[in-house]
């Protein structure tokens, strides 16, 4: 793969078996005026300095929450702890998705060991990962190509709704209400189903990958057990899980929840495809370092192996084009994108409430 070539995004009818004489090319010459815009700015290089800093700081504040761990005996304190190694395991994972994407390095080779190292710090299993976030990239909010937009205990559409069966049924009813306290179990389902993955599929690394994951849960536990008591360790470990998958949740929620779902016959071009179907959060400092950059997640589709920090710089070019040609382009802030996310699975559940009585 060349270095302007985007991991994770294929040719545009590739995935969909659409003909290429279906796509107009007029749309098509869109998306070449924003990519060649954005490679003129050179803002598809590599930006080493910016992850030298990135994983540096995130290695100190691993380093800061181990040591309240192992200095300080405060129980309070160490549930206090606990909540901010969820923080600290939540950046870390933003830059194994940045390595995913060969952000980080030119070399393939050094991005996959960086997911290596990453995958054994928070337990998240690569090959699985990699698998469930091309498949997504290549068909954002697709109700039959992406895995993110079919999930046993969500509707995103009526006709999901009124498919549920049995507690799943029940659990969608409710699920604007139910959203984010399930969120809370979202760190346990990531590492779940990367261990099932790892039994049904054939990974790169058949004996790495598993001991990587393996290793994590000895480290982790071991680390607890010798510096906490028995049921301390128990409190430690659901705070910890818990809030992991509720920063995660809060996180990957507005990047598409509540945006246009595409149906199999819908024919868009790249461009659209990726505008309309993301949300953008507007960036500040928080917002920005609360969803490693993600809030750009229109831009991140368009270019998902460009350097996270030149996203905002390409958010102008990507939003002039869209004005130019007629594209709605979404951004919100923080808590209307959850207003939006939740006002939209309380209507799409709405049948399932309908046909109660």
């Amino acid at each position: 793969m060349d270095e302007d070539s985007d991991l994770l995004v294929v040719d545009i009818d590739t995935k969909t078996g659409r003909s290429q004489e279906k796509v107009n090319r007029q749309q098509i010459n869109e998306y070449a005026e924003v990519r060649e815009l954005v490679k003129q700015g050179g803002l598809m290089n590599k930006q080493p300095l910016f992850y030298i800093y990135k994983i540096a700081t995130t290695a100190i504040l691993l380093a800061i929450s181990i040591s309240v761990l192992v200095l300080v005996e405060n129980m309070w304190v160490q549930y206090a702890n606990a909540a901010f190694l969820a923080l600290v395991f939540a950046q870390i994972g933003f830059i194994g998705h940045d390595s995913g994407h060969r952000q980080v390095f030119h070399s393939a080779r050094n991005n996959e060991f960086l997911s290596l190292i990453i995958s054994f710090l928070v337990a998240l299993e690569r090959s699985w990962w990699l698998d469930k976030h091309t498949r997504h990239h290549n068909n954002p909010n697709h109700l039959l190509l992406d895995p993110d937009a079919d999930f046993p205990v969500l509707a995103f559409t009526k006709e999901q709704a009124l498919k549920k069966k049995g507690i799943f049924r029940f659990i969608v009813m409710h699920q604007a209400f139910l959203f984010f306290p399930m969120l809370l179990l979202e760190g346990l389902g990531l590492r779940l189903a990367g261990f099932t993955y790892l039994v049904n599929n054939r990974v790169k690394f058949q004996v790495l990958e598993p001991v990587l994951m393996i290793g994590h849960f000895v480290v982790y536990f071991s680390l607890l057990f010798y510096f906490l008591d028995g049921w301390q360790v128990l409190y430690f470990f659901i705070i910890h899980q818990a809030m992991f998958g509720l920063i995660m949740g809060s996180v990957f929620a507005p990047n598409h929840k509540g945006m246009l779902m595409v149906e199999e016959e819908d024919d868009m071009d790249f461009l659209r495809r990726q505008v309309l179907t993301s949300r953008n959060v507007k960036p500040t400092w928080f917002s920005t370092f609360w969803y490693g950059g993600l809030n750009f997640q229109i831009e991140h589709h368009l270019f998902p192996s460009m350097s996270r920090n030149k996203l905002k710089e390409t958010q102008v070019i990507v939003r002039s084009i869209c004005e130019k040609y007629s594209i709605p382009y979404h951004e919100t802030g923080i808590t209307a994108s959850y207003v939006e996310i939740l006002k939209y699975l309380h209507e799409e559940s709405a049948p399932l409430r309908d046909n109660t009585f």
